[in-house]
């Protein structure tokens, strides 16, 4: 880490003359002040102040009392696609303490909670998104018009022709201090997906939204829309944050075990922590899938690409990808968050539920080697395995219902979590749609 002579140096050798003090809301957006470099220390020991009133999900008044974003010194980067900024993380602050709405400093108690046992929580976030453009209409397209293959997962042509935006993104994301090993064309048209390498989870979260600033800025300036919308087109895979984990104690990973006669190469840590996430799999959803549209992904059936590469069914496979949790052998991939998801509360929201596996010792049941999009009514019955929430009122539902869950994120923010995805729910409900219109305006 840094001190503060050292940061300062850096910021001058590279030109910095601004710092973006910068944390995100309870929907996981970044948020920002631009403070002058020379008053780095100002964010360090103060923070930057924000009308607490004005940031979804802090439940404070207008006569409240200021949000300070107090940063993290060990967070400062540059911003390579942004020439004379560098962005410093922050949590936020309420009367000089941590303040229990932020979402940062609420995954950094469930971090804290692992480690009284000696753990840390590794994860790899993989980000999909669309390049999108948007018509005279309204409408939206693949920012390629060429992309139109009815597969076109792993296209050359699909990956080729949007080069420049994948290139200056990677090379971006690479000068800002993460490790890019792989870029690929998706399963729909215009999605693509960039792997970097895992970390401890508060920095894989950080990482995260480094990476849609990133993408997001950088395609807005080639006149593009990057949308990590968890389902632009109906008839076409959606945008997942497919979180892989592991568990380690600062040697090696505790959730490898070359025994399990399984073959799935799982400890018995490993199970009891998943089988926690099968538990909570419904409150969970809320979180990993936060807005009306992500119900639109995860749905049971296929999608005209013949995958849809999202979870419908509670349930777990060794490297199965029709299951919620896949197995890459010894460690896990919950497959259930999309773009829209906050990080944060996600992975607080994964420890509080694997903790709870395994301080119970729960039994994750037998995992399915079937594809489960093949599966009946009354097979998915025989075999126990339960659907997922299919809309967000039934996942707010279930997580209003989880202590578990509640108590790992705060009463007070869950509270405020609810009463805005309430309110999500009965804006959509009252919205008369296109779909309506041209059903039943002279249907009747």
């Amino acid at each position: 880490m840094k001190t503060l002579a050292e940061a300062q140096k850096f910021l001058k050798d590279n030109n910095v003359k601004y710092i973006l003090a910068q944390f995100v809301d309870i929907h996981g957006v970044a948020k920002v002040k631009s403070v002058p470099a020379s008053h780095l220390n100002d964010i360090l020991k103060n923070g930057a102040g924000f009308a607490g009133g004005a940031i979804w999900g802090t439940g404070i008044a207008p006569n409240g009392p200021d949000y300070m974003a107090v940063g993290d010194l060990s967070t400062l980067s540059l911003i390579p696609w942004q020439p004379g900024y560098a962005r410093i993380i922050c949590d936020g602050h309420v009367e000089g303490k941590p303040f229990d709405h932020d979402t940062r400093v609420v995954l950094k108690k469930q971090v804290d909670r692992l480690a009284k046992h000696g753990w840390t929580l590794y994860t790899g976030l993989e980000p999909e998104f669309s390049l999108l453009k948007m018509d005279e209409h309204g409408q939206i397209h693949p920012f390629d018009d060429s992309d139109t293959l009815q597969k076109p997962c792993y296209d050359y042509k699909g990956i080729t022709r949007q080069s420049a935006f994948l290139e200056k993104l990677t090379e971006s994301l690479i000068e800002a201090g993460l490790d890019v090993y792989q870029i690929d064309h998706e399963d729909a048209n215009g999605q693509f997906e960039i792997n970097y390498t895992y970390a401890d989870c508060l920095k894989s979260a950080d990482d995260y939204i480094m990476f849609k600033m990133a993408a997001s800025e950088i395609a807005n300036s080639m006149g593009m829309i990057c949308s990590f919308m968890p389902k632009p087109f109906s008839n076409r895979p959606g945008n997942g944050m497919h979180m892989h984990m592991s568990i380690g104690d600062g040697n090696k990973s505790l959730f490898h075990d070359d025994s399990d006669k399984t073959g799935h190469g799982l400890s018995k840590l490993a199970y009891h922590f998943m089988a926690g996430i099968l538990a909570h799999a419904p409150a969970l959803t809320a979180l990993a899938a936060p807005t009306v549209n992500s119900y639109k992904r995860l749905v049971v059936g296929r999608s005209l690409t013949g995958a849809t590469w999202a979870p419908a069914y509670i349930s777990y496979g060794n490297n199965n990808r029709s299951t919620m949790v896949r197995i890459p052998y010894g460690r896990l991939e919950l497959r259930l968050p999309d773009g829209a998801s906050n990080p944060y509360l996600v992975t607080a929201a994964v420890i509080a539920a694997g903790l709870d596996g395994v301080e119970r010792e729960l039994s994750a049941g037998p995992g399915t080697k079937d594809n489960l999009y093949d599966y009946s009514p009354a097979q998915l019955k025989e075999h126990g395995i339960g659907i997922l929430p299919q809309n967000l009122n039934e996942a707010i539902r279930a997580f209003e219902e989880d202590t578990v869950l509640r108590d790992a994120l705060g009463n007070s923010l869950s509270q405020e979590f609810i009463m805005l995805k309430d309110m999500e729910w009965v804006e959509y409900m009252r919205h008369v749609s296109d779909w309506e219109i041209k059903r039943y305006v002279e249907f009747f």
